[in-house]
Parts: structure tokens; C-alpha cells; sequence
């Protein structure tokens, strides 16, 4: 009367991020406000936008135009890492949600009926005999499993392509 639950991920990669030169639109201006001349003739400030996702970045902190074009594509690069971190969470908690559940016992998977030595895959809807887990012949059980994941997959990929 007990439950269990177990969760199996695959390690999560390091986020590797790929700015085009196509994705970036630049513009520069004048700094403006304290300085001295050279705020007013010189244009310094840079405005950059990355196009696939509108992140807009205006960066005038340092006196030199290139200065300021790297600080803004390493906060660019900085805010494109975060969303893609956040992006690999989320299916991360997905996955695991949709593994895991909620572990209360009323998400039964399996029941070990060691009376009518049998065992029932609450998933698949169907019985196998108990000492084929005993003695850890768990190939037909996996099998099945397999068949009913591709079953789920081939549906929902079907579901998709009739939107």
C-alpha cells in the first residue's frame, strides 16, 4: 500500500547561442546629456535589435562606439542565453510532470497481486504473470509499452497535420 515514483531524464546540454549578422539590426546616434563636445558631434550610442525576437538594446555607457556595439551583443547574447535556459526548463518540468505526474496513488501504473500471481500494467490495461517479473523477464511488458508510445505519438503527430 505503498507508492513510488521515478523519473528518468537525459542531461540537459549546454545552451549554445548563434547570433546571425542577418538577425541584428544596427544603428548608432549621438550620446547626448553630459559630456562635452564630443557627445554632441560624434555618434557613440548604439541601438540594436534582434529581429527574430524583438529584444531591443540601446547601449551609450562607454565613450566608443565599438565599446558600446560589444556591450550590447554581450547583453544581447546574455538575454538570448537566459530565454533559452528558461525554454529548456520548461520542457524539462514538462517531461518530468508528464513521467512523474502528481505521485498520489490514484495515478496507479502497476499492481504486484501476489494472491492471484499476477501483475497489472494500469497503463496498458492488461495482466502479466508475476513470476515473469520475478525472474525479470520484462520484455513483453516493454514491448507493449513501446507499441502504446508510438501509438501516442503517431496520433498526436496525425492530430497535427489535420490543424
Amino acid at each position: 500500500t505503498s507508492t513510488a515514483t521515478v523519473a528518468v531524464m537525459p542531461e540537459c546540454n549546454d545552451v549554445d547561442i548563434q547570433i546571425q549578422k542577418t538577425d541584428i539590426e544596427l544603428t548608432t546616434t549621438r550620446s547626448g546629456g553630459a559630456g562635452g563636445q564630443n557627445v554632441n558631434k560624434v555618434e557613440t550610442a548604439v541601438d540594436l535589435t534582434h529581429k527574430p525576437t524583438g529584444i531591443r538594446i540601446k547601449c551609450t555607457q562607454e565613450r566608443s562606439q565599438l565599446k558600446n556595439r560589444e556591450l550590447a551583443m554581450k547583453l544581447l547574447r546574455s538575454k538570448l542565453y537566459e530565454m533559452e535556459l528558461e525554454k529548456q526548463a520548461a520542457e524539462e518540468r514538462a517531461r518530468r510532470g508528464a513521467q512523474v505526474g502528481t505521485g498520489s496513488r490514484s495515478e496507479k501504473i502497476r499492481t504486484y497481486n501476489w494472491k492471484d500471481s499476477r501483475c497489472s500494467d494500469h497503463r496498458l490495461g492488461r495482466n502479466f504473470p508475476l513470476s515473469q517479473f520475478l525472474d525479470a523477464n520484462l520484455s513483453p511488458m516493454i514491448d507493449a509499452m513501446q507499441a502504446k508510445d508510438q501509438e501516442e505519438k503517431l496520433a498526436l503527430m496525425t492530430q497535427e497535420a489535420n490543424q
